[in-house]
């Protein structure tokens, strides 16, 4: 074989091989490309799902704010998105139970105060067993007697509302409690009852699709 048929062949596997070359980089490129899209249309598509939802509650804004951190689970199911609105619920309901149980043991509070404080713990204590109730029951949704489960969710989770209610009704009632106290009490209830109020609105969503 001469020099010239040996550069040819050479130059043939060449170009076979850089068109292979080309063929095998243009389809990686187009395949993560794809996959590109389809996760930000995956995130559109959660996001717009959870801002549409959270239209139906009295806190559109809280609602977004704190299931957002929650689209890889929730994406666009019902379920998840009303599962995600009880978890932040009962997470907010233990901590504010924390805190006000805290406070109730300062040594500084007055009889009244101290009082107050004291049936507010009881409140959310119970608030919180409600939550997780509602959260369990969630759980084992499926089956002929799915109305009669999501009567228990709402029931619990409208209880739990109720008691967050009470332990504010507790520092209202009293005009001659410490302000400050009844301040930081208030702040604390109308925030995880804000919560309250949209894991039941998502969950009679849940309920009556």
């Amino acid at each position: 074989m001469d020099s010239s048929t040996a550069n040819c062949r050479g130059l043939s596997t060449f170009h076979i091989s850089f068109f292979y070359f080309i063929i095998i980089t243009s389809t990686l490129l187009c395949s993560s490309s794809a996959t590109r899209d389809l996760t930000k249309k995956s995130e559109f598509n959660t996001s717009d799902f959870i801002k549409t939802s959270c239209g139906t509650t009295l806190y559109p804004k809280l609602c977004i704010k704190t299931l957002s951190p929650y689209s890889n689970s929730i994406q666009t199911s019902p379920m998840e998105l009303a599962n995600s609105a009880l978890t932040v619920s009962l997470k907010g309901a233990k901590s504010t139970t924390n805190k006000i149980a805290k406070m109730s043991k300062e040594e500084s509070l007055g009889p009244a105060e101290a009082h107050a404080l004291t049936d507010c713990v009881e409140n959310m204590e119970d608030s919180v067993d409600e939550l997780q109730k509602s959260l369990l029951e969630m759980k084992n949704l499926n089956g002929p007697d799915f109305e009669e489960k999501m009567g228990n969710v709402m029931t619990w989770v409208s209880a739990a509302l109720t008691d967050e209610d009470t332990c504010m009704d507790g520092f209202q009632e009293n005009s001659a409690m410490n302000a400050k106290v009844k301040a930081t009490i208030r702040n604390y209830i109308v925030n995880v009852a804000q919560l309250t109020s949209n894991a039941l609105a998502l969950t009679k969503n849940l309920s009556s699709s």
